[in-house]
C-alpha cells in the first residue's frame, strides 16, 4: 500500500507509531495450521477499516465486475483481460489511484495494472476510471507479493511504479519495508530485459535503502548516478506538492533491467 507524502495516517494505513501491536505474520488467527507456518512472512503493510464513500460503492458495484480482476493462483491472461496486447505496467500500492489515473490517461497505449489492498483506494481509481471512461487499467485487491508470485508470468512486464510505499519510520520496522532483496529479485523475474522499475518516496532514509539495494543488483542498471529527476509522466500530488513547500524533499530512482 503506498503512502501520500506527509499524510502518515491515511486511513487504510497503519502509522508506524501504532503499528507495535500489528500481526508480524501472515494468516497469523490460522498460526496452529501447518499450512500458515509454511507461509509466514513478514508483510509491508497493514490493512485498517477506511470509509467507503456512497461514489467509490457505486463504482465497485458498476465497474468492479469489469475493471476489478479477482486473485487467482492459477494466474491471469493479461492480453485477453485487457483485450489487447500492449506493454504492461505494474503498480504496487496505488492509494487512492489520482496519480494511476492520470498516468494511464497520459499513456493510452500503455496497459496499467494496479495493485492495492486499501478498499476505499480501489472505490476512489474505479470512480477515476468512470469519470475519465479509462479503459486501460485493472486492478486487484490482493496482497501484492502474491500477485507478483502467482498471476505475473516472467518476463512480462515493460515496468514496474511503487511510488510512496509506507517507510515505517522506526528502525525496528524497517524489515517491513517493501523494497528488500529478495522482493527486487522477485520483481527482477517479471520484468523484461529493458523493463523500467521506478520507486519513489518522501523519506530520505528509505531513499538511501533504496538506492542501496537497487543498486546492488547485478541485474539492474540505474539510468541516473544516483536519484533521478521526477519523470514527466509521473504526476506531482497535493500532498507532494505542499510537502516541497515546507521543503521535504522528494526522491525517484528509475532502474532498467540489464538486457540478458
Amino acid at each position: 500500500m503506498n503512502h501520500d507524502p506527509n499524510d502518515a495516517a491515511q486511513p487504510g494505513c497503519t502509522p508506524p507509531d501504532q503499528s507495535d501491536a500489528a500481526p508480524d505474520v501472515e494468516n497469523s488467527a490460522d498460526k496452529d495450521t501447518d499450512a500458515s507456518l509454511h507461509h509466514r512472512r513478514i508483510r509491508s503493510f497493514v490493512t485498517r477499516a477506511g470509509r467507503v464513500s456512497t461514489g467509490q460503492r457505486r463504482a465497485m458495484d458498476e465497474l468492479g465486475p469489469r475493471f476489478v480482476v479477482p486473485y487467482s493462483p492459477e494466474g491471469a491472461d493479461w492480453n485477453t483481460v485487457f483485450g489487447r496486447e500492449a506493454p504492461r505496467v505494474l503498480e504496487i500500492g496505488f492509494g487512492m489511484g489520482a496519480s494511476t489515473a492520470e498516468i494511464a490517461a497520459l499513456r493510452p497505449g500503455d496497459d496499467f495494472l494496479g495493485v492495492e489492498v486499501h478498499e476505499p483506494g480501489v472505490g476512489a481509481l474505479l470512480k477515476l476510471i468512470g469519470e475519465q471512461e479509462l479503459s486501460n487499467i485493472r486492478i486487484i485487491q490482493h496482497d501484492a507479493v502474491e500477485v507478483l508470485e502467482q498471476m505475473i508470468a516472467p518476463e512480462s512486464l515493460d515496468g514496474v511504479h511503487i511510488f510512496f510505499p509506507d517507510p515505517w519510520h522506526k528502525a525496528r520496522h524497517h524489515k517491513r519495508r517493501l523494497i528488500q532483496p529478495k522482493f527486487v529479485q522477485q520483481l527482477i523475474s517479471r520484468m523484461k530485459p529493458g523493463a523500467y522499475l521506478h520507486c519513489a518516496t518522501d523519506w530520505q532514509n528509505y531513499a538511501e535503502q533504496m538506492l542501496e539495494v537497487l543498486s546492488a543488483e547485478a541485474a539492474l542498471e540505474n539510468t541516473a548516478a544516483d536519484y533521478a529527476p521526477r519523470p514527466d509522466y509521473r504526476p506531482v500530488t497535493k500532498f507532494e506538492r505542499r510537502g516541497l513547500r515546507l521543503g521535504h524533499g522528494v526522491w525517484d530512482l528509475v532502474f532498467k533491467r540489464r538486457a540478458a
